[in-house]
């Protein structure tokens, strides 16, 4: 099973592609784990819940993986986690570092912050995307992540993101793909 995750930003279209690209490859999607639990716990959060929020997400990712069909998109990925960790508190749990070295994508889609913010009660940031952005593309060049950078509009998007996994199904050898593409 290839697994590919979206990461990037706050509002920059993570949950929409996620779903569109589960659709257009007929398999599932993971969505974000986190968004559950801040809707059902509030939206405040502590540093011991983004363990627990990490957990769950890897929950979510592996139900997903079970019924799918070749591929599953994860909507966001522990690095989302790590790099919010670490801004909120200084620090990230343990568990967590841990995870991120052991979990393997097959690809990984930064997505740009050239689309509009869109408000919502459980985002926070929204002037300091650019500067997130950056930081989710430092880890994954620093890990030498296979990941592919996707902007433009929602169809350019999809256009985007679907070449990728195309070339992915087409040979799902690790390294199959050159690390940073855009």
């Amino acid at each position: 099973m290839l697994r590919v995750a979206l990461t990037g930003p706050e509002s920059t279209g993570k949950t929409t592609l996620s779903r569109q690209l589960a659709d257009y490859y007929h398999t599932t999607w993971a969505p974000e784990y986190a968004r559950q639990y801040l809707e059902t716990h509030g939206p405040s959060y502590t540093f011991e819940d983004l363990e627990i929020i990490a957990r769950g997400q890897v929950a979510t990712e592996d139900v997903a993986a079970a019924q799918a069909h070749r591929v599953v998109f994860c909507d966001t990925d522990l690095l989302v986690i790590k790099v919010w960790s670490e801004h909120a508190f200084g620090q990230c749990p343990e568990w967590v570092k841990q995870r991120i070295e052991q979990q393997c994508y097959d690809l990984v889609l930064l997505l740009g912050v050239d689309i509009p913010w869109e408000a919502d009660p459980l985002r926070e940031h929204p002037h300091h995307r650019q500067y997130f952005y950056s930081l989710y593309k430092a880890e994954l060049n620093s890990r030498m992540s296979n990941y592919a950078e996707i902007s433009g509009t929602p169809e350019q998007r999809l256009e985007q993101a679907c070449f990728f996994v195309d070339a992915l199904l087409a040979d799902p050898k690790p390294g199959a793909a050159r690390t940073g593409l855009s």
